[in-house]
């Protein structure tokens, strides 16, 4: 099982939480019908900004920092840096 980050925007709303589920569409799709049905997902209203007519789902995985941080020294200072 993996998690995943799912963002929604859809009709004016935004909504943005987790899921555990394997690596295929199937059980992704699931986990977050799910999830929203559980009606413990808070929706957002972005008001006239947003398009009503583009509706999108994306979802990522989330990986929690299994690599090392990068630093550099600058003025004596250990900073971390992007990769």
């Amino acid at each position: 099982m993996k998690k995943f980050l799912v963002k929604i925007n859809a009709y004016s709303y935004h909504t943005e939480f987790e899921v555990l589920a394997e690596d295929n569409v199937e059980s992704i799709e699931n986990s977050i019908v799910d999830k929203i049905g559980e009606k413990g997902v808070k929706w957002e209203y972005l008001g006239e900004m947003m398009d009503p007519k583009m509706n999108r789902i994306t979802y990522e995985e989330v990986v929690n920092g299994t690599r090392p941080v990068q630093t550099k020294a600058v003025l004596g200072v250990e900073v971390a840096v992007g990769v």
